[in-house]
């Protein structure tokens, strides 16, 4: 059983991650379901078999978390989990409450590790952390390494992805483009203070910002304020920015902090050349750089001539194309749907042992991690 606070089609990387898990386990065999407050992606939850029941959970209401956590508990009795695996912190300390006894293992998932908040995951059996530099950081603040799985994402594949044309936006070339949330963490002001190093160099070039969030009108008054507002293009929240990705040239995710970078993989699969922050998961993701540039992250003058050197030099455009679509299995949602599975049986296995009293077997341990990435 998977708890969220919601399952709306809004762009939220976790939400993402957490229906293609859910859908690619059900396929596997296994008996799923979807606790949350509902939302756009119940009907295609439902199409791959996985069944979901209302929860309003929401620790910005906390007077609604009683009930909740009744209902919580009500829905555990009656559907009797073998795990609970929590995606938000709401979730993950409703069912610690509600547990008490019970013989169902519990599983969050770190996904915001910059969160303070974040801490507050440590209360499941195991700990799954999106990428190496998540689990180190929240062995960093205190939950036991041991404790902690690296299952690092993968979107490739994904369910919520139906087959499409292969349609190619219509852009202006060079293209660069971001899909992000429009938040300052995301490195978008940096990102377009990076675009006026090249503006003049490269007169044709235009930046593509694909997405909203709360200092969208920051950023656009930015573009409008550097002079090159006709060549930065916002174009809101796209529920499926494949022909984005297929019309660019280069990608960019410019954050100041980044659990994983999901988008990255999505212009890897597209060919775009690949810039990023050296920063979080971002490395692992562009496999320590052999996928693809990385740049210090809010140093904009870098990023800038970064993306100068790529513009000036068509060959090492292609070169970074090429690399960006090498070997890109381990990013397959199959994948990471399959090693979440493996961390569920380790909670089990422990738990049954600890039942009988016998010492873990010599190598138990947390699945490893993707081989593919660096680091």
């Amino acid at each position: 059983m998977h708890l969220a606070n919601h399952c709306h089609e809004i762009g939220n990387g976790i939400m993402n991650v957490a229906v293609d898990i859910a859908c690619r386990q059900s396929e596997r065999g296994h008996a799923v379901a979807m606790a949350s407050a509902g939302g756009s992606y119940v009907r295609l939850l439902a199409d791959h078999g996985v069944g979901h029941v209302d929860l309003h959970q929401n620790w910005r209401e906390p007077l609604t978390l009683p009930r909740a956590a009744l209902g919580l508990k009500a829905l555990i009795r009656s559907w009797k989990p073998d795990v609970v695996h929590a995606h938000m912190m709401t979730g993950a300390l409703l069912a610690r409450f509600v547990r008490a006894g019970a013989s169902w293992r519990l599983v969050t998932t770190v996904h915001n590790e910059w969160q303070r908040s974040a801490v507050l995951m440590g209360v499941g059996d195991r700990v799954i952390a999106v990428s190496a530099a998540v689990a180190e950081q929240m062995s960093k603040r205190r939950i036991s390494i041991s404790r902690i799985d690296v299952v690092r994402n993968g979107p490739l594949n994904s369910p919520r992805r139906a087959p499409d044309g292969g349609d190619v936006a219509t852009l202006s070339h060079p293209a660069i483009l971001t899909v992000a949330g429009l938040y300052a963490r995301k490195g978008i002001g940096d990102l377009i203070t990076a675009f006026g190093v090249l503006a003049e160099r490269h007169p044709s070039a235009a930046l593509y910002i694909v997405g909203d969030g709360p200092d969208r009108a920051r950023f656009e008054e930015q573009a409008r304020a550097s002079g090159l507002g006709g060549r930065i293009h916002f174009t809101g929240f796209l529920a499926d920015p494949r022909s984005y990705f297929r019309g660019a040239d280069i990608f960019v995710l410019a954050s100041r902090s980044e659990p994983f970078g999901l988008v990255i993989a999505e212009a890897r699969e597209a060919g775009c050349a690949v810039v990023g922050s050296d920063v979080g998961g971002i490395p692992e993701v562009l496999e320590g750089g052999r996928a693809g540039l990385l740049v210090p992250p809010g140093d904009p003058e870098t990023l800038g001539r970064t993306l100068c050197g790529l513009l000036d030099d068509p060959a090492a455009l292609a070169r970074w194309r090429a690399a960006a679509v090498r070997e890109l299995d381990w990013l397959d949602t199959r994948r990471v749907a399959d090693e979440t599975v493996q961390v569920y049986q380790h909670a089990i296995d422990a738990y049954r042992l600890r039942l009988s009293g016998r010492p873990a077997a010599p190598g138990t341990g947390h699945p490893s991690p993707a081989d593919r990435p660096a680091g």
